[in-house]
């Protein structure tokens, strides 16, 4: 099998059209092949097949045109699926599916944007002399440089923060349909699923970080989450989800179980061993989910809750469920809109609650633990927890929002030195400003804004180069299904920190030099709460410190016990342990005492957290 897109360089010379139609693409009838035509049946490999499927069409194109309705003459815009024996999404599913299967083939024909082609479209003898130049070969699925700039095409212009939330929505609906990033692409090809993220979070500078979160909740922690524990019954419903454009959500923050005050969820999941069913409920306006992004448009939830089998809580589990179906809300939830935002009100975030909404026994992600009919709960394997793989989407979003915020930082700083460059100030040297630029001071000239611009490159290419190192050190991982160590675990989190609160730091101080040009819309100013966003997804930097700091001083406990010093470059942390340790020594083992204690002397614990990421990033770089 093969590949081969069609594409009209001449508008004004075609007479195509189609009817719109419903149902699944029709098949094309191939004309048989024409007497020395050069196929040999004996040479069939994948890239052979390919060049004779070109050939013959190239041929057939040279005698025949689609033609129908003549309004549609000349269209030729959107792509659309020509079905042989699959569309291409279909094509692609099934190639990521099962990973090694060989490339397949598909007509891609420049058209009107029109989802289906019904089987009256008829085919009558064309011009030759078009045959050459209607005619191009197909973008190769495995050619990385190919795929970002069909990316980069198709994400040009996205829903800006003034959007609603129904059309943001279509446009994500749209760019799912299209198949450039496939849901099973976090498994098979991470780098491209890091690479769509870092593209699109070019846009939050001028259209704010909406449409990225909404891309990264679909595609990381929805979609993500079937894919890292779900079964291969579940994973194989991921291309019919992504051929209808259904769109996800990941419902796991709670009222009170949120980024800061801990996952310990209170949504119940009870399995109804009489009718085969799990019925999800919100016991309490506490266990609400909370913050949902997507959750007023989603079709499809991932749901976090407390399963409970014959009485028996067995932790959190994953749910995949239906919120909506054919647009209207399933029996028994409820969503509430969060409200107006400082930026990205192009993204609906909704509050969930379920009153004892009824699923399927296989909602429940059966990847690493299953109830069976009877009602009986079992582990597949008992080394790793279905929560531990959840958390490989935190690892994963980490990762995507520590790049979404140094791609911000940096084209901010891009437009922002672009605009100083230009703006023409009086200077001692160079007098009172003009019109003219030759021989002018400009506003990037400025010492402390010039320092600025130096800092920001330096700092960011570190940074760039660290998460760079941790994607790379990922991607083998999110490949073989195995969970990052605890070193690799440790790295990221310092990468998601560092990167996110270096930006925050260097863009705000940014703001501080350039005047009132920080106040116009147009500046990117306007969305610098995406930074604040990234600070607390998948993991608020101060929680993630917390736990840096916790660990670190575990290995002190033990390090002091056995009589060691301090090794070489991580001389500052054991001062702070050694300070920290002192101060919590007079709780004497009482829990409630040292809790208090720890909080009292809170800034020597984020500078023992500042000191262990340091010490990090140093590590790897160099």
């Amino acid at each position: 099998s093969a590949a081969a897109r069609l594409r009209r360089t001449s508008a004004s010379h075609t007479g195509a059209s189609c009817q719109r139609g419903r149902g699944s693409v029709e098949k094309i009838a191939w004309w048989p092949q024409e007497p020395g035509a050069p196929c040999n049946a004996e040479a069939r490999t994948p890239r052979h097949l390919r060049n004779c499927a070109l050939s013959r069409i190239s041929r057939l194109l040279g005698k025949m045109q689609i033609s129908g309705q003549p309004h549609l003459a000349g269209a030729f815009r959107k792509p659309i699926a020509f079905k042989w024996p699959k569309t291409a999404l279909q094509s692609r599913a099934s190639h990521s599916l099962t990973r090694k299967a060989s490339p397949t083939l598909s007509c891609i024909k420049q058209l009107p944007r029109l989802p289906i082609v019904s089987a009256a479209c008829r085919l009558s003898p064309m011009p030759s002399r078009f045959m050459s130049t209607a005619f191009e070969p197909p973008p190769d699925d495995d050619d990385d440089a190919h795929w970002e700039a069909r990316f980069l095409q198709a994400t040009q212009t996205i829903p800006p923060s003034s959007a609603s939330h129904a059309e943001s929505a279509a446009a994500m609906r749209e760019l799912v349909r299209s198949g450039l990033l496939l849901h099973t692409d976090l498994r098979d090809r991470p780098e491209r699923f890091f690479n769509a993220h870092r593209l699109l979070a070019r846009h939050a500078v001028q259209h704010g970080p909406g449409f990225w979160i909404r891309f990264t909740v679909h595609y990381n922690l929805c979609f993500g989450t079937v894919l890292a524990v779900g079964g291969p019954e579940q994973v194989a419903t991921l291309h019919e989800a992504q051929e209808q454009g259904l769109l996800g959500c990941f419902a796991l923050t709670e009222k009170l179980a949120g980024v800061q005050s801990g996952l310990l969820v209170q949504t119940a999941a009870e399995y109804d061993t009489a009718s085969g069913e799990f019925v999800l409920h919100t016991p309490s306006e506490g266990a609400a989910k909370n913050w949902i992004s997507q959750g007023f448009t989603a079709d499809k939830a991932v749901v976090l809750a407390d399963l409970r089998v014959d009485g028996v809580r067995r932790g959190p589990h994953a749910f995949l469920i239906d919120l909506r179906r054919h647009g209207e809300l399933v029996a028994g939830v409820s969503v509430g809109d969060m409200g107006t935002k400082t930026t990205g009100n192009d993204l609906d975030n909704a509050w969930i609650a379920f009153d004892r909404v009824r699923v399927p026994r296989t909602a429940l992600l059966n990847g690493y633990a299953y109830v069976d009919e009877a009602g009986t709960y079992s582990l597949r394997t008992t080394s790793i927890k279905p929560f531990e793989m959840i958390g490989q989407r935190l690892y994963t979003g980490r990762v995507a929002v520590a790049q979404a915020a140094l791609a911000y930082r940096r084209e901010l700083f891009r437009v922002t030195k672009e605009y100083a460059d230009a703006k023409p100030i009086w200077s001692p040297t160079a007098g009172a400003p003009t019109c003219q630029t030759a021989g002018q001071a400009h506003l990037s000239s400025i010492p402390q804004l010039r320092a600025l611009f130096a800092e920001a490159d330096d700092t960011a290419a570190d940074l760039e180069r660290f998460v760079s190192i941790c994607e790379s050190r990922l991607t083998p991982l999110l490949r073989s299904g195995a969970v990052p160590d605890e070193e690799l675990a440790h790295a990221i989190a310092t990468a998601k920190v560092k990167a996110v609160e270096a930006s925050i730091d260097l863009c705000w101080r940014l703001k501080q030099e350039v005047g009132s040009y920080a106040l116009m819309g147009s500046s990117g100013f306007a969305h610098l709460d995406f930074l604040n966003c990234c600070k607390f997804a998948e993991g608020d930097s101060r929680v993630l410190m917390l736990k840096m700091a916790r660990d670190r001083m575990r290995r002190y406990a033990s390090e002091t016990k056995s009589g060691e010093k301090a090794v070489a470059g991580e001389e500052r942390e054991f001062e702070l342990c050694g300070a920290l340790g002192k101060a919590l020594s007079s709780a004497k083992g009482d829990k409630a005492v040292q809790a208090r204690l720890w909080d009292a002397n809170w800034r020597t614990v984020y500078a023992l957290a500042e000191a262990v990421m340091e010490r990090t990033i140093d590590k790897v770089l160099h």
